[in-house]
């Protein structure tokens, strides 16, 4: 998660086309489920199968099995605003 902290501050994944923005924003808002261990957040994709491009580039690196769920945009952010920043969390 380091490394991936080090990548995000850096801005590395900004470039990618077509989805470096939404990734990088994305993963820069992640939140961890305590109850679970795992980071959540919501991103926009139209790949299909769901995140193919950003799994092969960057995701599959750094997590393990991801699971993704179809929401309207902002229900995802919604659904875990209470939760603790990851970046926070895993700094502290």
């Amino acid at each position: 998660m380091a490394e991936l902290a080090r990548r995000l501050s850096a801005g590395e994944f900004l470039p990618m086309r077509p989805f470096g923005r939404a990734l990088t924003k994305a993963l820069e808002g992640a939140k961890l489920d305590p109850a679970t261990g795992e980071a959540v957040w919501e991103e926009e994709d139209y790949c299909s199968p769901p995140l193919a491009m950003e799994r092969e580039a960057v995701l599959d690196r750094y997590f393990d099995g991801l699971k993704v769920e179809p929401v309207r945009r902002g229900e995802g952010w919604a659904r875990v605003a209470h939760l603790p920043g990851l970046w926070e969390v895993r700094r502290g």
